[in-house]
């Protein structure tokens, strides 16, 4: 039915498109249904379908063409020339070209495109700088690290390692953990530099714990004398612990008894490398006799309450050896005494050659009445060696005050007379009762052989001197 409205027949519906035609409708299809609708349209419209009032005719009814030109058909008509573009303003900026795509090269993840566009040879170049470039950093790091870094940080450590070893040997003992040590180490351990860390002051601060803390030990330790005694080391012991390192330590431990002012004075002088190896405890002493000649009692000019330092004198006799070669004897000594401060309690002169030591006591009594002429008189007299008379004043036959008076301090006077008169006897020995500390008296018990020779000498210090002797100094310095 809608075949027969648009016209079309039934051989139209197997007819086949011909391409040829690009899209073009052939005259056939102008009369279908787009044609007749263009009619249907401009009769509504009152248009014709073919605007031949527009066109140019001729007389003779042809279309006359101005330009002389001949009709053209539709389908050929010639397309108006496009008008030139107008030049567009130009932007205040700028436009951005768009950024091209980059083509993924041999070493395109080498520097954001390494080797793009390059030859070959250029690549390889590039890749050999590269690789010396960082073999060069690789050997600069490594001869700055082993010849410069490692170097300074050695220095670094060691100067650490001495200052940490000073704070040891400084803060020990009563001291082993004082506030000021743990910030010291930590001063030492954050020094950026060898400067800063042996900048650091171990010493006065160790002074200043030490001074404080042996003047508490002074209080403490005084015994009911009012003395202390002072251990100290003549020299540094080892550290390893032995048998024989303790024996030896302990032969180079000096003691000293002193009133405490003294202690005090001795404390306020010294610094902490002389008080971090001071023991200050309270006196624990013996009293020992020790028989010595005269030259090794001080000359004999010694008395009671005096302070003595005992030295040790040790002569090796001569020995033989095998090819019948004498070795002379050599003489060993210490340059520190063995015990410092050692009171004198009793001194006694040796009375063998009593025909030395002459005495002559007399005694008289005389009463008389003279109204009366009564008198009486009665007399005693003695002659003899001392020890006939200190005999004769013990058995009570003598007043014992006079005896007392006379013979008081008599070895002593008889020494000073002969200091005095510049004549004594040098045959005298001594007996001298010495009070030493306890942890010494054996060694003064196994040295004191005055038949092998004792090897002990007393020594009268100058620093606590009897009053004789600082009368002559006196009077020999003019002071």
């Amino acid at each position: 039915m809608l075949d027969k409205i648009l016209g079309k027949k039934d051989k139209d519906k197997n007819d086949t498109p011909d391409l040829r035609k690009n899209g073009k409708k052939s005259d056939s299809d102008n009369s279908d249904i787009g044609g007749r609708l263009k009619d249907m349209v401009g009769k509504v419209s009152g248009k014709s379908k073919d605007k031949d009032s527009d066109k140019p005719k001729s007389t003779n009814g042809k279309v006359k063409l101005s330009n002389g030109d001949k009709k053209v058909s539709p389908d050929n008509k010639i397309p108006r020339p496009m008008p030139k573009p107008k030049p567009k303003p130009q932007l205040d900026k700028p436009r951005l070209r768009t950024p091209e795509k980059k083509k993924p090269g041999a070493f395109a993840g080498l520097g954001g495109g390494l080797g793009k566009q390059l030859p070959e040879e250029d690549q390889r170049t590039l890749v050999g700088a590269a690789v010396f470039g960082i073999i060069l950093i690789i050997l600069v790091g490594a001869g700055y690290y082993f010849l410069v870094y490692s170097p300074y940080q050695q220095t670094l450590v060691s100067a650490q390692n001495a200052k940490i070893s000073e704070v040891n040997s400084y803060f020990k003992g009563g001291l082993a953990n004082d506030p000021n040590k743990n910030s010291l180490l930590l001063k030492i351990s954050t020094a950026q530099t060898p400067d800063q860390a042996l900048a650091v002051d171990v010493i006065g601060p160790a002074t200043t714990d030490w001074r404080n803390y042996q003047t508490q030990q002074i209080t403490n330790k005084s015994d009911p004398y009012g003395r202390v005694q002072i251990s100290y080391s003549t020299q540094p012991t080892a550290a390893s612990g032995t048998a024989a390192d303790a024996t030896a330590s302990s032969a180079n431990v000096k003691n000293l008894i002193v009133k405490a002012a003294d202690a005090q004075t001795i404390v306020n002088e010294a610094d902490a490398s002389v008080l971090a190896n001071m023991d200050i405890t309270t006196p624990d002493t013996v009293a020992i006799p020790v028989y010595l000649s005269r030259i090794q009692a001080a000359g004999g000019l010694l008395n009671v309450g005096d302070s003595v330092d005992v030295y040790q004198n040790v002569n090796t006799s001569a020995a033989t050896t095998g090819n019948n070669t004498t070795v002379a004897p050599t003489t060993t000594s210490t340059t520190a005494p063995e015990i410092s401060g050692a009171t004198v309690l009793a001194i006694l002169r040796d009375t063998t050659s009593s025909s030395d030591y002459n005495a002559n006591l007399s005694c008289s009594t005389a009463v008389s009445i003279g109204g009366a002429g009564l008198g009486v008189a009665s007399g005693s007299a003695a002659t003899g060696t001392v020890e006939q008379v200190l005999q004769a004043g013990a058995s009570g036959n003598w007043n014992q005050a006079q005896i007392n008076t006379l013979l008081t301090a008599y070895g002593w006077k008889l020494s000073n007379f002969e200091r005095v008169s510049n004549l004594g006897n040098m045959n005298a020995n001594y007996l001298v009762v010495l009070e030493v500390p306890r942890a010494n008296a054996l060694w003064v018990i196994q040295n004191d052989n005055f038949q092998a020779s004792s090897s002990l000498y007393l020594v009268v210090p100058t620093q606590s001197a009897p009053t004789w002797m600082i009368q002559e100094l006196h009077q020999i310095y003019g002071s």
